[in-house]
């Protein structure tokens, strides 16, 4: 049995709703936080890519991503063990990033989410386009 396998005995239809800690409701959650935060998936997929990187070289990797939030984003990271800081003491200081083993270990996970994504995206979007044209259809008549 795996946490996504659903529980052995379902509550009754009619039992009263119970309010489940967050991690019971999903136990999944925990990781998901840490690891699909905003910026967090380009960084720890541009060290795993590319490996050790400088401050400068992630930045100009992930593009759009600010100074201030690439390093929250690699402090946390840290602070969570997915990413390894290296400080080089020498003149001017060297610090290297790169993606720690349990970093690594997100791999499989990123590789299926990826071939996901390939398979999915269009159906995504063509949801989102019949969503957002049955959306309008409602506007206009309510107009």
């Amino acid at each position: 049995m795996t946490v996504l396998d659903p529980p052995q005995t379902r509550p009754s239809p009619a039992a009263p709703a119970t309010a489940l800690h967050p991690q019971q409701a999903c136990p999944v959650s925990p990781v998901v936080d840490i690891v699909f935060s905003r910026w967090t998936t380009p960084i720890l997929w541009t060290l795993h890519t590319f490996g050790r990187q400088r401050f400068v070289e992630l930045e100009r990797r992930i593009g759009t991503i600010t100074p201030k939030v690439l390093t929250q984003r690699l402090r946390q990271l840290e602070r969570d063990g997915l990413v390894v800081r290296t400080y080089h003491q020498e003149v001017p200081p060297r610090v290297e990033y790169e993606i720690s083993e349990l970093g690594v270990s997100l791999a499989p996970l990123f590789a299926a989410l990826a071939g996901w994504s390939q398979a999915n995206v269009d159906r995504v979007e063509q949801a989102r386009r019949s969503f957002d044209a049955a959306q309008q259809d409602r506007m206009d008549h309510r107009r």
